[in-house]
């Protein structure tokens, strides 16, 4: 009777120990993707594509990318290499298009002044924008939300930094102008200008744009000068900039309630820093340095 009492304690040991190295399988992490999405606003019916890279979970930040004027959310998501930089800081990129007459080619953003279809038809792309980022929190439970643009897109940053500071948490301008009559932000904001001297299209110091769309319309570009003088007295910043020089750019950062910082690209003309060219025959080469995409987020990743 001992004996069957101790091989049953035996056998019952041996069962337990085998169920706790069955432990059920880790669940295998999502693979990075893009998919594209639609929302209806203002009666309109708006796109936008959504980058999230492998094992993206629930807090991860956002950062939408605004394409430049006569592109869209395709085409600056190959560009740019910012799917790249996701990869490794681990946050969602979301690639919304304007809008225009043909499509899903050639649009813009209403960014004040400027530009074409978008401009023309007053299309409220700041609403588009606010339920974009509702769409994108519900559907991805991200975390906070960052907004960067190129060109007409970069014009459009601004206006959102102007418009939506309570729903973003920081800007970031790559070779554009704040043409705006007025901007009343609810609150200081990061903001991270990157511009080169030899850009034509918007150039550095202000004037016409020389752009290569004569579809896009004409409006004369307020200077960098203007934006950074603008942001640095709203966040309260000191007047003298650190400054740094690493070959043809050379950085200030202003010390505020929230951070200014300045990338100006000596020489550099009108594209997307370290990215590929828009077009094929795009009159200006972009700058092959700094890379911008990473300047960007790591810009954000300090100031979240």
């Amino acid at each position: 009777m001992r004996r069957a009492v101790a091989a049953g304690v035996a056998l019952m040991v041996v069962l337990t120990a085998c169920g706790r190295g069955r432990a059920d399988p880790e669940p295998t992490p999502p693979p990075a993707a893009t998919h594209g999405y639609t929302l209806t606003v203002d009666g309109r019916e708006r796109h936008y594509r959504a980058y999230t890279p492998a094992g993206a979970t629930a807090g991860r930040p956002v950062v939408v990318f605004l394409h430049g004027g006569g592109g869209n959310g395709e085409l600056f998501e190959r560009v740019s290499h910012m799917n790249t930089v996701a990869d490794e800081g681990g946050f969602v990129v979301v690639y919304p298009d304007g809008s225009g007459r043909l499509g899903d080619r050639l649009l813009t953003w209403n960014a004040g002044d400027c530009c074409a279809y978008a401009k023309d038809r007053n299309i409220d792309d700041v609403a588009f924008v606010r339920a974009l980022i509702d769409d994108v929190t519900t559907r991805f439970g991200t975390g906070e939300v960052f907004v960067t643009g190129f060109s007409n897109g970069a014009m459009m940053t601004y206006r959102l930094g102007c418009e939506l500071a309570d729903r973003i948490a920081g800007i970031a301008v790559v070779s554009g102008a704040m043409n705006l009559d007025t901007c009343t932000p609810s609150r200081p904001l990061p903001v991270l200008v990157m511009h080169g001297t030899a850009d034509t299209a918007v150039p550095y110091d202000g004037g016409p744009s020389s752009s290569e769309f004569p579809t896009a319309g004409t409006w004369t570009n307020r200077s960098v000068r203007y934006a950074v003088d603008f942001w640095t007295e709203h966040n309260g910043c000191g007047p003298v900039p650190a400054e740094t020089r690493d070959g043809e750019v050379t950085t200030r950062t202003y010390t505020c309630a929230e951070p200014v910082t300045v990338h100006t690209i000596d020489g550099g003309g009108h594209g997307w820093p370290g990215g590929e060219k828009a077009r094929a025959n795009a009159v200006e080469e972009a700058p092959p340095r700094p890379d911008a995409s990473r300047v960007v987020w790591d810009f954000f990743a300090a100031s979240g």
